[in-house]
């Protein structure tokens, strides 16, 4: 349904029949809060003819090794487990849980979840949270800054990246799903259910460019509550939606994966990996506060204080090899995009004191910038190629440089950063999408393209003044989305299917920041 989260589907029999299924959760300010309990709401009701419906519900836990014992009684089925679940339904529980077919000669509603204790009509609690949470989603779209163009995209997109936010704390998960391969039998199986800082600052940033800044405030508020649990607030790469550990990578050995193309995956190795981008991006997500006045949290010296040990930990690590934005296995290097995002700390640093005049700060932190963008000018530049490289001293491509000017390390007219996106033009673009890298890493040669970065180039083209090339790529992108608008993470670019988990908030943030570059 147009601006809101709520799905219908409408299904239709050979001999005439036909049934209309509208899916929602509840999401809706209630005693002062948003009120969103993990409840998925459905409703099925007849539009034609005798239609017969079947409704299967069978649980697992422990990721599919445990079939969940039920307790079926009038109007309600349990289920048994490590988080105890139910059905509340006006729907016969019984046929339900025989998966046996039955007359719908009326709406039936479904509660399915955390659903115990409702104790009203159902159809009449489904209606009025119908109600209001479509009213929620359309006042929280009509409060953002929409450029008209791609509009309906932009929305879309929007609503989904508020879905990957957990109320409960402000941590945005990368994507809702585990080991969807990146490409068919590569083993590039990934666990994305977590928040990942980097992940998180380009959702919370692609929002505030449509002047949404609560999700931006909540995401601070949760770094810093992550920071303050370690001695030193140096941040981990990763984190729980509670800002915990993440659990130590391991196999669903009960789950064959998508279409068959195991192995599911639980955890993340990630998380035992350095990865020194991270404090940049925890600075660059404070940065609204000091400089929009339409913030309610605003930037003051205490805030900068506490960002300012981010930035020690910028200016001692930004030469010090790490895994890189990529999380590579099997290597560390000096990554030039690390090391930006160090300069990008020190940089924005430095631009908060100066707002809040204290000069001598400020002179500490520029004086920090200067030196990483005088070393990584230096190291990170391959004359020989006429481009930034991926690492420092090395001889290989980075589609991450892309957002060099983004970051306002560099600007878009700088002949070095011409030369750059010419040489990924030449080395990385296969047909009209970019990859990540072509190197050979621990799992192969990368196979599909990584959308983020293709997004990454259409901003570029935009920098660039290339706006007719720019438009064509962008809506050619948009053309790969499935019927909702939703993206997955990587695309086969002769094919255009989608592969990766899904969606990915890299993707969906990508279609805000280009509608938005593409529209100024």
């Amino acid at each position: 349904m147009r601006d809101t989260a709520t799905i219908q589907t409408r299904l239709y029999g050979a001999n005439g029949d036909a049934i209309e299924i509208t899916d929602l959760c509840p999401r809706f300010e209630k005693d002062g809060a948003l009120y969103c309990p993990p409840v998925l709401a459905r409703q099925i009701s007849p539009l034609a003819g005798s239609p017969r419906v079947r409704v299967s519900l069978n649980p697992y836990a422990d990721y599919g090794c445990t079939v969940r014992t039920q307790a079926v009684s009038d109007g309600h089925i349990s289920y048994e487990g490590d988080l105890s679940l139910s059905l509340v339904t006006t729907a016969p529980s019984t046929a339900i849980a025989d998966a046996a077919l039955f007359h719908l000669d009326r709406s039936v509603t479904l509660m399915f979840g955390c659903a115990e204790g409702l104790g009203e009509n159902l159809n009449d609690i489904f209606t009025r949270w119908r109600e209001q949470t479509e009213s929620h989603w359309r006042s929280w779209v009509k409060s953002l800054e929409i450029p008209q163009q791609w509009r309906d995209a932009v929305v879309r997109a929007a609503i989904t990246l508020e879905l990957n936010v957990f109320e409960e704390t402000g941590a945005i998960i990368a994507a809702m799903t585990t080991s969807i391969p990146e490409a068919p039998d590569t083993g590039r199986n990934w666990d994305y259910r977590y928040c990942w800082p980097r992940d998180a600052y380009f959702v919370a940033n692609s929002l505030e460019g449509l002047g949404e800044l609560r999700t931006t405030e909540r995401l601070l508020a949760f770094i810093l509550r992550v920071a303050d649990a370690t001695p030193d607030s140096r941040l981990g790469p990763l984190y729980t939606i509670d800002g915990g550990v993440i659990p130590d990578e391991r196999v669903a050995q009960c789950l064959d994966g998508f279409r068959g193309m195991g192995p599911v995956h639980i955890g993340n190795k990630a998380r035992e990996q350095v990865q020194h981008d991270v404090h940049g991006e925890a600075v660059l997500t404070a940065e609204p506060l000091f400089v929009n006045s339409r913030a309610k949290w605003t930037g003051d010296k205490a805030l900068l204080e506490r960002l300012e040990t981010f930035g020690e930990h910028a200016a001692r690590l930004y030469d010090v090899p790490d895994a890189g934005l990529w999380e590579l296995r099997g290597s560390a290097s000096v990554h030039t995009f690390s090391s930006v995002m160090c300069w990008a700390a020190c940089d924005r640093l430095a631009t908060y004191a100066k707002r809040l005049g204290l000069d001598e700060r400020s002179d500490h932190w520029r004086a920090h910038a200067a030196t990483i963008h005088e070393v990584i000018s230096r190291r990170s530049w391959n004359s020989r190629m006429n481009a930034f490289t991926a690492t420092m001293d090395g001889d290989t491509l980075d589609a991450s440089l892309l957002l060099m000017p983004q970051l306002r390390f560099l600007r878009a007219d700088d002949p070095r950063f011409v030369g750059t996106v010419a040489a990924i033009e030449r080395d990385l673009k296969h047909g009209d999408f970019v990859y990540r890298y072509v190197e050979r890493d621990d799992f192969g040669t990368p196979e599909n393209a990584f959308l983020v970065c293709t997004f990454w180039y259409v901003e570029a083209l935009a920098a660039l003044g290339r706006r007719d090339e720019a438009v064509e790529l962008f809506e050619k992108v948009l053309s790969a989305r499935n019927s909702h608008g939703l993206l997955a993470e990587d695309l086969d670019p002769d094919t255009l299917e989608q592969w990766g988990n899904f969606p990915q908030t890299y993707c969906m943030a990508g279609i805000i920041s280009c509608a938005t570059a593409l529209s100024q």
